[in-house]
């Protein structure tokens, strides 16, 4: 072998060394800063056939005798990635049965910066993410953002919790914007679970009666909460519960409230 030659192939092995150590090291550093994919999940059966949970349970599988109690009103979820799935398809499930118009309303789609190395679905464009408890199970069109939405559209918001959900919020100008136009205006504001805090955001708590997720609790006294751990608690204009197990109870007096003001 001629020296040239040999000094060639000596720099190969010397760089592929290099590269299988490069690699190596990268390797060892991407498993350190990972864990084990194995997340914890809701299971609606098992949520709805828990002992204690009958009239939830009762709730969803009851037909709706009265089609026409909330027709001609218009209601919007407003929700954004990461929302608990059951706090949000129970009460727009229950509300459309009632005859109520209801949108989908979410943040204008803002996607992160490449460097975060995010990777999000062509559909997250027009649609946001559910998940049961901690995990991603899917996810629902969204019918307008909320820069397109005004006060006079609709009679009622509701916003469901999912710890995520709220933090996307309450980042979200429009969506605090017209929280406070929508409240100030005197129409009803309904949070269950997390959601309460985006109205902690909106600064529309003070002195005010309410209840939310465990966790919570003092984010709401510090805005100026009357708290009370209570499946619902209605004050005014603002209507709160605390938990998913609570979906019923929050629903039905959600559309009372609207009746009333019929």
């Amino acid at each position: 072998m001629k020296k040239g030659t040999l000094f060639f192939t000596v720099s190969i092995i010397v760089m592929s060394g290099n590269a299988q150590n490069t690699a190596t090291k990268e390797f060892d550093m991407l498993t350190k800063l990972s864990t084990q994919p194995v997340v914890a999940g809701l299971s609606m059966p098992a949520m709805l056939n828990a002992p204690g949970n009958e009239k939830l349970k009762s709730f969803f599988l009851t037909p709706v005798g009265n089609k026409t109690k909330l027709q001609g009103k218009r209601m919007a979820v407003i929700a954004a990635d990461g929302f608990e799935e059951i706090e949000l398809l129970g009460p727009l499930w229950y509300f459309r049965e009632l005859g109520a118009k209801v949108d989908v309303v979410a943040p204008k789609y803002n996607p992160a910066p490449e460097r975060y190395g995010l990777t999000m679905p062509e559909m997250a464009k027009d649609h946001i993410m559910a998940i049961q408890y901690l995990n991603p199970v899917g996810w629902i069109k969204v019918d307008r953002t909320a820069d397109q939405i005004k006060v006079e559209d609709y009679d009622a918001i509701f916003i469901p919790g999912g710890a995520w959900n709220p933090d996307n919020l309450r980042f979200d100008k429009d969506v605090i914007r017209f929280i406070q136009q929508f409240n100030q205006a005197g129409k009803l504001v309904a949070a269950i679970c997390h959601a309460p805090v985006v109205l902690a955001t909106a600064n529309i708590l003070k002195g005010r009666k309410l209840t939310g997720y465990w966790n919570v609790h003092s984010d709401l006294i510090n805005a100026g909460g009357q708290l009370s751990d209570e499946p619902v608690v209605v004050d005014g204009n603002l209507i709160t519960s605390r938990h998913p197990i609570d979906v019923a109870d929050f629903s039905r007096a959600v559309a009372d409230w609207l009746v009333k003001k019929q």
